[in-house]
């Protein structure tokens, strides 16, 4: 282990370079110090030299792209600057120590350091303190506020819950419009078969060898207005764009197997390349196994939720199945029928790969985040739509809901969507030829329902499509892209198709198309067109007295004619209903 007295500085060929602090009216200049570095140490210059290559091993399947080059340098700011916020916060902590002439070292912790560093804007202040609780320290602030007339803008104590993983209690305080968090810096034992450690107080040092990875494990001293790297290497693999772990990778991963995930979603999001042994151990079966032990399956379904929901979302992915552990984080039930083979998630990559690509061809504006997000789900999971397994009760169940509910412990919104699109593929594939040349559609090969027999021939294409539209509202558009990646045949791509990288452009056209044609047809929201007549209405043309499915059938019988006649009125509506009641009483 490091002493605390040595100086921190780049494992780099070169001396660490040193800011001078200063206040300027502006910003705020940091400095990168050692712990024992004086504060009117003078600037010394850096030489870099090129890094030592980094290879990335050879992906099973379709893409390496980013992952197979070197690590590049990465652009990482000279020198922290402090927002006018910012400024105040730390201003009114610092207030609090002289105040009552307290000793405490206030570090802010982890990702703002690192996110700052990089030259991106933070407001997730978490505060380490050396030798009090959280708690303890915004009490102290609140009453020093209060000599002052200022008053917190909120407060709240997290108790410590371990079996969610919340290993010790943290303080809350709002300031100036930001929620800060207060804990004690500390050091960790773990269990064999847990990931709930042992806390107890511990120094910087080993509060930051006990984190997930170097570059989270920086400090920014607010005392001192110094950044800190106690692991000796946090800056360097922050400049060469490095995965690592304070300490070796699998004991680290063993000790807390959330952190694989962990690493894996910060190399996808900054595209920073994972270290050998990192991955070496992420891929191991004991690590493999201590992830579907230990880890909750919230957690885990937490992580990937990010990735899906980051801006690398395939390259997530990509670490992923490189490193075995696709069937490790989507488990599924026993007994799954049709079987899906191992081999199935170099399929489903490529379908995720496709389809963000074709989000962006097509333009990222015309989905939002939520569409993005569950588009990429529903194209990650495409390839299992048919497979299913049979609950408790005997009823057949989409393995995709499996999935949602228990294996990620997401939201049962997020699996009814996807099911919804995948169900609503067959019917949009065979919706497209027609929408495409504009032609009258065939209904021989699907089921479109009974409500639909009575609509005139060539009306069917608007009313089937507004149907359609209908049952999946506003994630319509990404029903049709990934029927895009299906059409014409609806099977699954071949290797062929998968080589030509899906003929994006094609698909691209396609989408635009029909699209096109959809609005055309003025059915782009169609799901908010009020019914001309109620269930009143059909109550007294049938002559009913209570309601029941009749009423139902004829309400989509209703629909069926508003479509086919969009300026139609409800007193037309209600005469062809009466008319066509007629008709069939006395063919009956």
């Amino acid at each position: 282990m490091l002493s605390l007295n040595n100086a921190i500085k780049l494992k780099a060929k070169a001396p660490l370079l040193l800011h001078s602090f200063t206040l300027p009216t502006t910003k705020i200049t940091l400095v990168f110090r050692s712990v024992s570095t004086p504060l009117n140490e003078t600037a010394l210059s850096l030489n870099t030299t090129t890094p030592n290559t980094i290879p990335f091993l050879p992906s099973p399947f379709l893409r390496c792209r980013a992952a197979m080059t070197t690590a590049a340098c990465v652009q990482v700011k000279e020198q922290i600057e402090l927002t006018e916020t910012e400024k105040k916060i730390f201003d009114r902590l610092l207030n609090t120590l002289r105040h009552f002439n307290l000793q405490t070292q206030l570090r802010v912790a982890g990702g703002w350091v690192r996110d700052k560093l990089l030259g991106k804007e933070c407001y997730d202040i978490d505060i380490a303190l050396d030798n009090m609780l959280g708690s303890e320290f915004v009490d102290k602030v609140q009453e020093y506020l209060s000599t002052t007339g200022e008053v917190a803008q909120g407060l709240a104590v997290i108790p410590s819950n371990p079996e969610q993983s919340k290993h010790l209690e943290t303080a809350r305080m709002r300031l100036f419009d930001l929620w800060i968090d207060f804990v004690n810096l500390r050091c960790e034992d773990y269990s064999e078969n847990s990931r709930i450690p042992t806390m107890k107080f511990g120094t910087a040092e080993e509060d930051a060898y006990r984190r997930d990875l170097t570059i989270n494990s920086l400090f920014y001293n607010i005392n001192t207005n110094l950044v800190e790297d106690f692991t000796k290497r946090g800056l360097e693999d922050l400049k060469f764009g490095r995965i690592v772990t304070p300490l070796p990778p699998k004991a680290t991963f063993l000790d807390d197997p959330l952190r694989v995930l962990r690493a894996i979603r910060f190399g996808a999001r900054f595209d920073f390349t994972l270290d050998e042994e990192l991955k070496k151990a992420a891929a191991c079966d004991d690590v493999k196994t201590a992830l579907a032990a230990k880890i909750s399956r919230e957690r885990i379904g937490t992580e990937i939720d990010l990735m899906i929901s980051g801006n690398q979302p395939v390259k997530a992915i990509d670490y992923i199945c490189d490193l075995t552990l696709f069937w490790v984080v989507f488990s599924f039930p026993p007994k799954v029928e049709p079987a899906v083979s191992e081999e199935c998630y170099r399929l489903s990559a490529a379908y995720l790969d496709a389809s963000w690509k074709l989000i962006q061809l097509i333009g990222c504006s015309n989905f939002d985040d939520e569409q993005r997000r569950l588009c990429l789900y529903s194209a990650l999971f495409l390839p299992l739509r048919s497979a299913a397994y049979k609950d408790r009760k005997d009823k057949k169940i989409p393995v995709v809901n499996y999935i949602f509910r228990d294996s990620l412990k997401r939201k049962a919104s997020d699996a009814d969507t996807v099911m919804n699109i995948h169900k609503s593929l067959e019917k949009f594939l065979y919706l497209i030829t027609s929408l495409l040349s504009n032609e009258d559609i065939q209904l021989t090969e699907v089921d479109w329902g009974r409500e639909f027999d009575d609509v005139p021939f060539t009306s069917k294409l608007r009313v089937l499509t507004g149907f359609l539209l209908r049952e999946i509202k506003d994630f319509w558009r990404v029903a049709l892209l990934i029927s895009t990646l299906l059409y014409p045949t609806g099977t699954e791509c071949s290797q062929d198709i998968i080589d030509k990288h899906f003929q994006l452009d094609k698909r691209k056209n396609i989408f635009v198309s029909v699209d096109n044609a959809i609005v055309k047809l003025g059915l782009e929201k169609v799901w908010d067109l009020k019914p001309l007549v109620n269930g009143k209405d059909i109550m007294n043309v049938l002559q009913l007295k209570v309601g029941g499915p009749l009423v139902r059938e004829w309400q989509q019988k209703a629909l069926s004619w508003q479509l086919a006649h969009p300026s139609g009125t409800a007193e037309e509506c209600l005469d062809w209903m009466k008319e066509t009641h007629s008709k069939r009483i006395k063919m009956e």
